[in-house]
């Protein structure tokens, strides 16, 4: 039998649970784990020779990182439904066994305390809430946090219940809903932890304690003098209401209604307050577990962690290349993408030759990471560091012994040819070129490089230091060394990769566009502007349509379209936002970059929709305004249906990729998983019969490719056929 908890009863009658799950290098819930844990709790309740205990991991990585959540159906009990047992039912019993498991830690009537190493992350946390004390490692890096919200759950282990107890209630829904960690200083601020100590003596300090306290095993609510830090959790206190009538507001701004798990977090923690522990973590776990039953928090920890996990560590790499690092860079453009793709690889260690086409050009690319490090507030020494590894320079001569190019021109194929020629002739067509291009097909472009097989696509998001995402893109002659390449260097840069193939727009840029041409078709039809980018915002998009474009440029949107026109020739189809772009585009309207878009940004104060845009682009306002379902409707489906066409075009091989891009890149709605979760969860059938109605009413634009109907004919979904293909 495998064993999880090691254990090691000292002279003092102390029973040391050490963590050490095998094959982890982090300690995460497993049922082995719980199995563990509930034996030694029978030896603390039954062994007279065991006086307490000291809970702590055999891993340098840390304490716990929490549940392991590709395992959840193991852990929660996943083995079928128990006879007479409701699905519901079951699913509760399943999540309440480790919730009452440290329920009976801490009434088993001995003292245990928790000897922290490291990160407490989640059940992590949790595990050591339900200890009698806290001994933390003198660590300014380690973090303590309930961090589950950001993959659409929350603490189901009593975090929702011991946190506010510690700490008060308006303190612990802060942590609770925004996912926050806090550091071993905070936690003894808020009483979370109880003593910091070098990490050397942390066993031998929590040893001590509970030899001090042979009668310390009660925690502060199990005592009937307890009082709710911050004031009584009661419904007829004003202040608690109060409390909640903020929170639930607060989180409507932050979080919408789109996501279960909020409420949820809300629900528990105001009933599970008022009552005695024994029934507060039996409400947790039944808010626990309707979260756990809908489907949002099973795509949601498919994409945001188990498909990102997997990206990041290389499921899309070619097998059989050994690893290519990449040591120099040479960065051509040192615009505002080139300079933050410098500013990323300086600080990942390697070195970069930024160049543009004039030493001044070059020299303010560089400056671009020196603002931002001042910005970050970086130690001076260390920030130089970075600085020194960003050389700048207009003479492609400095381009030599650079291992991989990336390039980040003007978006036009013609500069971008003479750009490659010219770094060609110096570093020779052996290195791998990368073109940062977010719309000219790879395959076209790769013509100036004598190697096309050496030659892809990586395409970066603005602003590069903080989106987390980049897609890299295959084209038609494009080489496995070449793939490699590009994903080894996306890992050293720590960021999250999706691998598609050659078309117009690619993916990313393609399906994002369709968000906003359909706000632009909209405002074409005379709907009211706001109505368009509110609802844009409440279906989970970061900001409205006409927003966005405004960020993007008027002007650069209406290049691309140009250009696009041209090289599509006679088979180019106009649609219904084009009228709309080249009419804000005839009246100088560029966006935020001139301060006059389809929004106006007055000097010193906030934008505002420019009240005359109706009336300029639409004649006036439609006498028939469309309700914010059918508004919705039409921004998310006209996504959908471009998604479904890159699958059907081979542009997307998977849809773990098509979700990462469209949450990673262009800001889909996170809680639904990305569009092929949302796909699989509404039902193909389902979303071919909407698109089918319609494509009757606004156009070919909804109509749904032949894939799709295949699909709904089979009861296929994305993740399924994925599955198949896998096994």
């Amino acid at each position: 039998m495998t064993t999880a908890i090691h254990t090691d009863l000292d002279a003092d009658g102390i029973l040391l649970l050490t963590i050490d799950v095998p094959g982890q290098s982090m300690n995460v819930i497993t049922p082995e784990v719980q199995a563990d844990l509930a034996a030694a709790i029978e030896r603390l309740k039954t062994d007279d020779a065991v006086k307490g205990a000291v809970l702590t991991s055999g891993k340098p990585s840390g304490f716990m990182a929490g549940a392991d959540l590709k395992g959840m159906g193991a852990l929660f009990g996943g083995a079928g439904l128990p006879e007479g047992k409701s699905k519901m039912a079951a699913l509760f019993d399943g999540v309440f066994t480790l919730n009452k498991l440290l329920r009976d830690l801490e009434t088993c009537g001995k003292p245990v305390a928790a000897a922290v190493n490291g990160l407490a992350l989640g059940g992590g946390l949790e595990f050591i809430l339900a200890c009698h004390y806290r001994v933390i490692a003198d660590n300014p890096k380690i973090t303590l946090g309930l961090p589950e919200i950001m993959v659409g759950l929350f603490p189901g282990a009593g975090g929702t219940q011991r946190l506010p107890r510690l700490m008060g209630i308006q303190p612990a829904l802060m942590y609770l809903l925004q996912g926050k960690n806090m550091s071993p200083q905070e936690a003894l601020g808020f009483g979370v932890a109880q003593e910091i100590a070098p990490a050397d003596e942390i066993v031998a300090r929590a040893k001590a304690w509970v030899k001090a306290n042979p009668k310390g095993g009660v925690q502060p609510w199990d005592n009937k003098t307890f009082k709710m830090p911050g004031g009584p959790a009661s419904a007829m206190a004003p202040g608690f209401a109060q409390m909640f009538v903020g929170g639930v507001a607060m989180t409507h701004v932050n979080a919408g209604d789109n996501m279960n798990a909020p409420k949820a977090i809300l629900s528990a923690v105001y009933e599970g307050t008022q009552v005695p522990m024994d029934l507060a973590i039996r409400i947790e776990s039944k808010y626990f577990a309707k979260v756990v039953a809908d489907p949002q928090a099973g795509n949601m920890i498919r994409s945001l962690f188990v498909s990102k996990q997997a990206a990041e560590k290389g499921a899309r790499r070619p097998a059989g290349i050994a690893p290519m690092p990449t040591k120099k860079i040479a960065m051509l453009g040192a615009g505002l993408m080139g300079a933050g793709v410098a500013m990323v690889t300086a600080q990942a260690g390697i070195e970069v030759v930024l160049l543009d086409r004039d030493l001044a050009a070059a020299e303010k690319g560089k400056q671009y990471t020196a603002d931002r490090l001042v910005k970050k507030r970086m130690d001076p020494a260390k920030a130089q560091v970075i600085l020194d590894r960003i050389h700048p320079t207009a003479d492609y001569a400095d381009l030599a012994g650079c291992d991989l190019i990336i390039e980040a021109v003007f978006e036009t194929r013609e500069i971008k040819a003479e750009v490659t020629k010219a770094t060609e002739a110096v570093v020779g067509p052996d290195v791998i070129f990368g073109s940062n291009t977010s719309t000219l097909p790879i395959t076209g472009l790769a013509k100036a490089w004598s190697k096309p097989a050496n030659f892809i696509g990586i395409h970066f998001f603005s602003p590069v230091e903080r989106m987390p995402l980049v897609e890299i893109i295959v084209g038609k002659e494009t080489g496995p060394e070449a793939i490699a390449k590009a994903l080894d260097y996306v890992a050293a840069i720590r960021k999250t990769p999706i691998v598609v193939n050659d078309s117009r727009g690619f993916y990313t840029s393609r399906c994002f566009g369709t968000y906003v041409q359909e706000g632009l078709s909209l405002l074409g039809e005379g709907t009211v502007p706001a109505l368009i980018e509110n609802v844009g915002k409440q279906m989970g998009m970061p900001v409205g349509p006409l927003a966005v474009n405004d960020e993007v440029g008027l002007d650069l949107s209406y290049k691309v379209g140009q250009q696009t026109r041209a090289d599509l020739g006679d088979a180019y189809v106009a649609g219904p936002a084009d009228g709309v772009i080249t009419r804000m585009y005839e009246l100088g309207r560029q966006g935020r970059k001139n301060a006059r878009g389809f929004y106006v940004y007055p000097e010193g104060g906030k934008k505002f929709l420019w009240p005359e845009l109706s009336e300029t682009v639409a004649g006036g306002l439609s006498e028939t305004q469309p309700t914010p379902a059918e508004v919705k409707e039409r921004l998310l489906y006209r996504q959908l249906v471009e998604c479904a066409r890159c699958f059907a075009e081979g542009v997307l091989e998977t849809p773990q990729d098509g979700d990462l891009g469209a949450i990673f890149g262009w800001g889909f709605a996170p809680f639904s998983g990305g569009p092929f979760s949302h796909m699989d969860t509404v039902g193909i059938a389902n979303v071919v019969a909407t698109l089918d109605r319609l494509a009757q009413q606004h156009g070919a634009r909804f109509a749904p490719p032949q894939l799709l109907r295949d699909m709904a004919a089979a009861g296929d979904s994305f993740y399924g056929v994925a599955a198949k293909k896998a096994a």
